[in-house]
């Protein structure tokens, strides 16, 4: 079963290579979104994909990239209206 998630993340996690990584991690699992810098220093990420993956994904984000520190993970279920998204890609 498909599922979309939106996910905030908190701590040092801009200047540390996380949306990249995020990315590169999201492409390697198969997923759709996006990821983005928000102005209050937080990232915030959109997942689509099969539940166990997206699960993955957020297991992956409570500790991110090599040089991030993840203090808070906050995940939102969303319902899936269309699949709007084909791939992954970095918003700014």
């Amino acid at each position: 079963m498909k599922i979309r998630v939106n996910v905030v993340i908190s701590g040092r996690v801009q200047g540390v290579f996380f949306r990249a990584n995020t990315k590169q991690k999201a492409e390697q699992l198969g997923l759709t979104g996006w990821v983005r810098n928000r102005y209050d220093g937080k990232v915030e990420a959109l997942f689509e994909g099969e539940e166990k993956v997206v699960q993955e994904m957020i297991n992956w984000c409570h500790k991110g990239s090599p040089s991030a520190r993840v203090d808070n993970v906050e995940v939102r279920k969303q319902n899936i209206i269309s699949y709007e998204f084909k791939d992954f890609s970095i918003r700014y």
